[in-house]
């Protein structure tokens, strides 16, 4: 069995949000998509252990914002990588309370749902939240991001509480290496010389050595000393 045949199953990317009170969480997404149309009924996937899993269960509540493409691997790598009970995260960030209580982030968002919890299934790992909308705004026009497109264009990775994870992915053989690339050992995240790291200031074809010290990962915000070379 070849699960990277999941590969071809089309999702987005979101930050999804919620709230235990005056507490406030927010997590990347993918797993998110529209069931029914009257009444219009999202369905969101969420990993059990997460904080934001927690506070759905409590608010029966959910925020989601759509990202643009543009968004920068930082914003993600915050939602992403990071627990909301190690600190902040919408520190530095652009959001709003909705009245809910729910908060939604603003940040590279093309438009904001908001979503109260009607039905709920245990899937295992995660619970799948499904939720009548309350709420929406359009916030700017522009290209929602793709997980397809996160992967390739952005070089983005994922964490392994995601429900699209996939353990041991194949290395696609069409993909000539021409210079060393680094892989961080934190978050998997691949620092490729021939696309360089455009959100971070650096071009296409520097190589990994010639990045300055003080760079650091897109991602996971690891300093150079944490990634290696990929063989």
């Amino acid at each position: 069995m070849d699960s990277n045949i999941l590969h071809n199953l089309s999702y987005g990317m979101y930050i999804v949000s919620s709230n235990n009170g005056k507490l406030v969480n927010a997590q990347i997404a993918n797993t998110v998509f529209q069931i029914t149309s009257e009444p219009v009924t999202i369905g969101i996937s969420v990993n059990n252990k997460n904080l934001t899993h927690g506070y759905i269960d409590l608010s029966r509540r959910f925020a989601l914002s759509v990202l643009d493409e543009k968004a920068p691997l930082s914003l993600i790598g915050k939602f992403g990588f990071k627990s909301g009970r190690d600190g902040d995260k919408f520190k530095g960030t652009d959001f709003i309370i909705l009245a809910s209580g729910c908060p939604v982030v603003l940040d590279s968002a093309l438009c904001y749902i908001e979503a109260k919890v009607v039905k709920q299934l245990d899937c295992f790992t995660h619970t799948l939240f499904i939720g009548e909308m309350t709420g929406s705004k359009m916030l700017k026009s522009g290209k929602p991001m793709t997980y397809d497109y996160y992967h390739k264009e952005k070089r983005g990775t994922t964490p392994s509480s995601a429900p699209t994870f996939i353990k041991e992915e194949m290395p696609d053989p069409a993909k000539e290496i021409t210079m060393q690339k680094y892989r961080c050992v934190v978050c998997n995240y691949m620092y490729d010389p021939a696309i360089g790291d455009p959100d971070g200031g650096i071009g296409a074809g520097t190589p990994f050595e010639k990045i300055p010290d003080n760079w650091v990962c897109p991602i996971c915000g690891a300093d150079k000393s944490q990634f290696v070379k990929d063989n």
